[in-house]
């Protein structure tokens, strides 16, 4: 496997990580774009940043961040200056260390960007997950909703 740097080339595979990332949220992920699109919409703005996994010569899997105003914010929305990251791995390649390899990654690229932390949602109902970001570094803080709590990690 090989991680390489996405870009607007990248984005009909994000939106499908989207949903893969995102589909406790959207409840019906063929129903129109829903909020989650905010992840992946407009993509290339200043602070877009996103990583592909690449295995067998196919992308299964990406980690991405982008920043949010307090007048659109994601999910995970802490403050305007610490960037919100998603991530998600096909199924069929999960297990594997794909989506710890991404996730570790993606954070050197943020602190070599400058970034203090970054941001994310998960889904209060997935212990495993909460558990897999706690072991990363990553705390819960103030926000998220009945459905999901906001972890925020230090760089």
């Amino acid at each position: 496997m090989v991680i390489r740097r996405g870009g607007r080339q990248d984005v009909r595979f994000l939106r499908d990580m989207l949903h893969h990332a995102y589909y406790w949220r959207e409840r019906n992920p063929g129903a129109g774009p829903g909020p989650a699109a905010r992840y992946v919409k407009a993509w290339g703005r200043p602070g877009d940043t996103v990583l592909i996994a690449i295995d067998d010569g196919f992308p299964v899997g990406a980690a991405w961040y982008r920043l949010f105003g307090r007048g659109l914010r994601g999910y995970g929305f802490v403050d305007e200056e610490t960037p919100e990251l998603a991530i998600a791995v096909v199924p069929s390649r999960r297990g594997r260390g794909i989506g710890e390899a991404l996730l570790e990654e993606l954070c050197e690229r943020a602190r070599a960007d400058g970034y203090r932390a970054l941001s994310l949602s998960v889904e209060r109902g997935n212990p495993a997950l909460l558990s897999f970001y706690e072991e990363h570094g990553f705390a819960q803080v103030e926000g998220g909703d009945e459905h999901s709590l906001t972890m925020r990690r230090d760089l």
